[in-house]
Order: C-alpha cells, then structure tokens, then sequence
C-alpha cells in the first residue's frame, strides 16, 4: 500500500501524541487506530500496523521505566510468559471468533474503572496490601488481558494498571511502569502473528515509530517526576474519553439526540 509523503508523516505526528498518553494511562490507540484507518487502509491491516508503532512506543516507556529502576524482571517473569501466550491466543481469536459481545460491554467496563480510580482514596505513591500472589496474578491478569489485548485491545492498560493497583498493592507509579512491560509483551505477540499473516504496511508503522517513541519516552519522564499528580487525573480522563468513544460506536441511538 502506497502513502504519500505529507500522509505519513501526519500519521507519524499522531503517534506522538498516541504514544505519550500510553505512557501515562493507555489508551493511544483511540488516536492511532482511526488515522490509519483515514489512509484507506482495511481494519485488519490497520490494526496489525498499529501494533507494529505501537511496540516501539511501549519498549520505549518500558526501558525508561528499567533504568530508573521501577521494573522488577524476576517478580514479572511468570507474568510476561502468560501475558505473551494469552495475547497469541486472543490474536488466533479474533479470527474465529464473534468479538461483538465483548465490544457492547466494554464501554461500561471502561466507564467502572475510570469511577473506581476517581472515588477511591488509597490510590497513590505507595504500596500497598498484596491481595494476590504473582503466580496467581501471572496466570488469572497476564492471561487474561493478553488474550484481550490479542483480541481486542482497547483499555489494555487501563485494566493492567487497575490489576496491579488492586490486585497486586503496587504503587501508582509502579503500576504504570509494570502495565508497559506487559503491554510491549502483549504488542509483540500479536505483532509477530499479524507478520506471519502478511498484515502489517510497514512503511505506515515505520513512520509512525519515531513519534511513538519519542512520545513514549516524554509520557515516561512525565510519570517518573509528577506521578500521582499526572497519572491518576490522565487515567480517569482516558478511560471515560474511550469509554464514550465505544458507546457512541456501539449505540449511536444513545446519542442521535445531538445535532452537528
């Protein structure tokens, strides 16, 4: 597929945006994944080719987060080998597999977790009470929201972050940094899924790259010196933006009450 010159770098432009707000709260995909679809582009190709930009965004924020030291690689090897497996399994899904059901909830899914972080008052710089070994949490969170980001994907790391916050006691901070080490294992698998199916325009993803990570990498910085200042604010913002953004998509009846 042939884009011109001024078209990828627009795309490149809104990746950077994308990938700045993923860094903080997920979610950058809503910015993405219409522009590629604005190119022409069929879905199947336009999301193999966001998983592509969107790799480098969150290795990005994952390596900045490693050398600042907020990840923990041995506390999260049985976390990254489920999520991986859970996302080549949802990946496999999304092909056999009616994926409207899950598109009709979801929004008020979003919704819930967007009220539960505006209204709960122990979210913030500390640790807390661990409700949920990691073995347990790898198997039940890691599986689970890979084979949706796999499958799906819109919320991903809100619904990471939301698990280790109240599943695993981590800070807000470290939530955040934890959520894009298993975004970027998550984004791999089902990258390398979409590869072997001939799905990706790489020159679209390519382009697009250098504004994620560079996105990604300021979103990063922005958590490491603001923390609950930025993330909490930009989480509830994020998942009530995509939240309507799904409603408006999934019930357009619900809004046919607004006149442009």
């Amino acid at each position: 597929m042939e884009l011109e010159i001024t078209t990828l770098a627009l795309l490149a432009v809104a990746a950077l945006l994308a990938g700045f707000i993923d860094a903080i709260a997920g979610g950058g995909g809503l910015i993405t994944v219409p522009a590629l679809l604005a190119t022409g582009m069929p879905p199947t190709m336009a999301l193999a080719t966001n998983k592509l930009q969107s790799c480098f965004g969150s290795f990005s924020a994952t390596f900045y987060y490693f050398r600042r030291g907020l990840l923990d690689w041995r506390t999260m090897k049985w976390a990254i080998a489920c999520t991986f497996i859970g996302s080549v399994l949802g990946t496999i899904g999304v092909q056999l597999i009616d994926a409207s059901i899950l598109q009709k909830v979801l929004p008020f899914l979003l919704g819930a977790f967007a009220l539960y972080f505006l209204c709960s008052p122990r979210v913030g710089d500390e640790d807390r009470q661990q409700r949920l070994k990691m073995i347990p949490f790898a198997l039940l969170i890691g599986t689970g929201i890979g084979f949706y980001d796999g499958f799906f994907g819109p919320g991903t790391g809100s619904f990471f972050a939301l698990a280790f916050i109240a599943l695993a006691g981590f800070s807000m901070a470290k939530a955040t940094a934890h959520t894009k080490l298993l975004n970027f294992t998550s984004n791999i698998a089902s990258l390398l899924f979409f590869i072997l199916g001939g799905q990706v325009v790489w020159v679209a993803g390519l382009s697009m790259a250098l504004g994620q990570f560079i996105g990604a990498r300021l979103g990063s910085k922005m958590v490491v010196t603001q923390g609950t200042r930025i993330i909490k604010p930009m989480l509830v913002t994020v998942s009530l933006v995509m939240s309507v953004h799904l409603l408006w998509q999934q019930y357009p009846a619900w809004f046919s009450w607004i006149n442009f």
